[in-house]
């Protein structure tokens, strides 16, 4: 009899306690294991081009890069790498913004441990998991969009597909068009969003209820 190998996971933390916490709840799971471990996203970004992780668990509030940024590194350069975003914040800006960034899962660390390990395996399963306690956030900008949206339909396509944290070169494959047209789309959803970025403009558009 063969038996499936443990889901591997890389924890980034920059709080030794917390790491420690974290490392032996997930390692009493049978189907579950802390392969490799990071105290910033820079090492955390280190660590995964050393290791196979099928689940990384980040930090929101990281020293150095955030969290934030870590997830959207790790997408850009590890896209099969599910990401399970930790906060001690409950911050509806902070839950747009990781669900901009790429996060798979997005968890409480005041949380029980049953939440985290649901997390945890719903993200290596391929499916979202929002903390109970943040859901309403993302309820919230689905039931209170805003107006018609300022988009054309064009930059509507060029926006989710930011959103799903393509680069314009990708976008440009997708769609069929030079990397030139899709910069100017960029250039004019970033206007009429008031976004100062592209991570800025996903976010803005999650809220409005636009994506």
């Amino acid at each position: 009899m063969t038996f499936a190998s443990p889901t591997r996971i890389l924890l980034i933390e920059d709080h030794a306690f917390t790491r420690d916490g974290l490392r032996a709840a997930i390692n009493l799971e049978t189907d579950l294991r802390v392969t490799a471990e990071a105290r910033s996203g820079e090492e955390g970004l280190e660590v995964l081009a050393r290791h196979e992780v099928d689940v990384a668990v980040v930090d929101i509030g990281l020293p150095g890069i955030d969290g934030i940024q870590t997830c959207t590194e790790i997408k850009r350069g590890w896209p099969a790498v599910r990401v399970v975003m930790l906060t001690a914040h409950d911050l509806r800006d902070e839950v747009f913004a990781a669900l901009a960034g790429g996060a798979d899962a997005y968890c409480l660390k005041s949380a029980q441990s049953d939440l985290l390990l649901l997390a945890i395996r719903a993200a290596a399963a391929g499916s979202a998991y929002l903390d109970p306690q943040v859901a309403h956030h993302v309820l919230g900008g689905i039931r209170a969009p805003d107006t018609a949206s300022p988009l054309t339909a064009r930059e509507m396509d060029v926006l989710r597909l930011i959103a799903d944290g393509m680069s314009n070169k990708d976008i440009a494959l997708r769609l069929g068009v030079s990397v030139s047209t899709v910069k100017l789309h960029v250039q004019d959803l970033l206007v009429k969003l008031q976004a100062a970025d592209r991570t800025q403009a996903a976010v803005k558009a999650l809220r409005r209820g636009l994506l």
